[in-house]
């Protein structure tokens, strides 16, 4: 089976599985309150790179499993599972400084979660990436050059990845050109700019003023970007305000 191929089917796959993973987290997590769907990632589109990524990560260290030297099965696997949640850590710790440092954009935060890393990773998401490992391991990675052969055989898988990545190359030239703009404000006015938080905002002022909203085109808004990044950052400084208020009567409170 060529290499290329595995490789490209498994990323489309990857982004789309995992795009829907993160939609269903997300919907459901206790910290949405207002049980509202939330289109995640950073780009326009229902597929998230890093899953895609991620998947091809798997795959490749399910393939170096024996040159892990342990007889004990259990223990054999567990460690194939800490080396793959360490793997996929690894890549989000990278992914999320990029964009922090390149692009001045956070595109998830991990700050409320003990032991995290400058709110990029941390221990209660890598079990979650060991977890997803194992799931990987015991019910894909069997089945999938099976799959595979199945799919080539068939025109209409070659036209369905062609147009996922036809569609997707647009989307990224598309969702950077819009980072650019934000890394110019975040410059401009010296923040990082957390990327959930400024959706948001796009949302709520487009509910507010009953204009429309969409789902898969979460940056766009009729108001511009421009205008709905001043209204993030004029959020942004009420709600420190807010926090400081509260520290300071906190403070005066305790003494």
């Amino acid at each position: 089976m060529n290499t290329f191929l595995i490789f490209a089917f498994l990323f489309f796959a990857g982004c789309i599985v995992g795009w829907f993973l993160e939609l269903l987290f997300r919907r459901f997590n206790p910290s949405n309150k207002s049980k509202k769907w939330i289109n995640p990632g950073f780009l326009q589109g229902p597929y998230l790179p890093i899953h895609g990524l991620g998947i091809c990560v798997l795959y490749f260290l399910a393939r170096l499993e024996d040159f892990i030297h342990i007889d004990n099965t259990a223990l054999h696997r567990i460690i194939l599972f800490i080396i793959m949640a360490a793997a996929m850590t690894l890549i989000e710790y990278i992914a999320g400084m990029v964009f922090i440092v390149r692009m001045k954009v956070k595109l998830w935060d991990y700050s409320g979660q003990r032991g995290n890393i400058k709110g990029i990773i941390c221990p209660l998401f890598s079990f979650f990436w060991a977890v997803l490992g194992a799931i990987y391991y015991f019910l894909i990675d069997p089945y999938i050059l099976d799959a595979l052969r199945w799919l080539s055989n068939n025109l209409a898988f070659s036209f369905v990845i062609g147009f996922f990545y036809g569609i997707f190359c647009i989307d990224v030239w598309h969702s950077f050109r819009l980072a650019g703009k934000i890394k110019s404000f975040a410059g401009e006015h010296n923040i990082i700019v957390r990327y959930e938080e400024l959706k948001s905002v796009i949302r709520q002022t487009a509910e507010e003023r009953r204009e429309k909203y969409f789902f898969l085109l979460p940056l766009r808004d009729e108001g511009g970007i421009s205008e709905r990044l001043k209204e993030y950052l004029d959020k942004q400084r009420e709600s420190e305000k807010l926090q400081n208020l509260e520290s300071f009567i906190s403070s005066k409170i305790k003494r």
